[in-house]
């Protein structure tokens, strides 16, 4: 398979990292990543050729606060493997208390024929999950 075009990896820091870390490691397991490097500062997941990074962010920008407005980064999207893991992901993330965005168009939020969930990580970063095309009706 030809990788060229493919995102590499994705950096990401956390001013709260082990609330971040706890995060990204439950909801990136099930998308399956695995772990792919450990430090003390710092932890990367691996899907096929895509690697996500968390790292602590320096003491000197910890208390600054993210907002996806602002420019710069506005969110991740993930594929799903299907509706059914959408909805599944939905319920699990209600259970452990994080903001579903868009609740009353969820999950289609993205338009009629986009089945997809969105919803914030503990930085408050929107992050997508879609469902795959031939899903959609």
């Amino acid at each position: 398979m030809d990788e060229t075009g493919l995102l590499h990896h994705v950096e990401l820091y956390a001013s709260d990292f082990e609330e971040s870390m706890t995060f990204w490691e439950w909801f990136l397991g099930e998308l399956g990543y695995e772990v792919y490097q450990d430090w003390d500062d710092g932890r990367s997941w691996k899907c096929g050729p895509t690697y996500l990074v968390l790292v602590r962010a320096p003491e000197k920008y910890e208390n600054e606060e993210y907002h996806r407005r602002h420019p710069g980064l506005n969110h991740l999207a993930f594929h799903a493997e299907s509706r059914t893991h959408v909805d599944e992901l939905t319920e699990k993330l209600r259970e452990r208390g994080r903001t579903i965005l868009y609740e009353d168009e969820h999950p289609h939020a993205g338009g009629e024929d986009y089945y997809a969930l969105y919803f914030e990580d503990p930085e408050r970063m929107k992050v997508e999950v879609v469902a795959p095309e031939e899903e959609v009706e």
